[in-house]
């Protein structure tokens, strides 16, 4: 599945390291993915990289995306703002998982002062792996698409 995923990666400063190693990660097992920012590790508010990226995700440019910010909170927070998203702050395999399995999470939140890098490398590996479980799961998740619907 990941071979036919794009993906969109993006960083503030305090994901920026992060998001440099998960980058060469994404190269190496043959996923395709586009840097959406930033370039540098200078400061920059989280808002409008998560905002964007989950944005973009939304609309069908990217069928997934990263975002990495210090702890990761800030991100999933603005993301989950987004009409169509389904972002989760994962630190540890099984929750990335069960974002998948059972979330069908289509951002993954990271922590770049939270999480180590092989470890974020499994975080990742796993959630891209996951397959949605559907069933009763998708019965829930509709769910949450329906009460988007339902906001003004």
């Amino acid at each position: 599945m990941k071979d036919k995923l794009k993906i969109a990666i993006a960083s503030d400063h305090g994901g920026f390291a992060l998001k440099e190693e998960l980058k060469e990660y994404l190269i190496e097992i043959g996923v395709d993915f586009e840097d959406l920012g930033i370039g540098s590790p200078d400061p920059i508010d989280y808002p409008e990289v998560a905002w964007t990226v989950a944005q973009k995700v939304a609309n069908g440019e990217f069928h997934r995306a990263i975002l990495v910010c210090g702890t990761g909170i800030g991100m999933c927070i603005v993301a989950n703002k987004v009409k169509g998203i389904r972002a989760a702050l994962c630190h540890d395999v099984f929750s990335a998982k069960m974002a998948t399995e059972h979330n069908n999470a289509n951002v993954l939140a990271l922590g770049g002062r939270v999480i180590g890098v092989e470890p974020a490398k499994m975080v990742v590996a796993t959630w891209l792996e996951s397959q949605f479980a559907g069933g009763r799961h998708g019965r829930r998740v509709n769910k949450i698409s329906e009460l988007e619907e339902s906001v003004d």
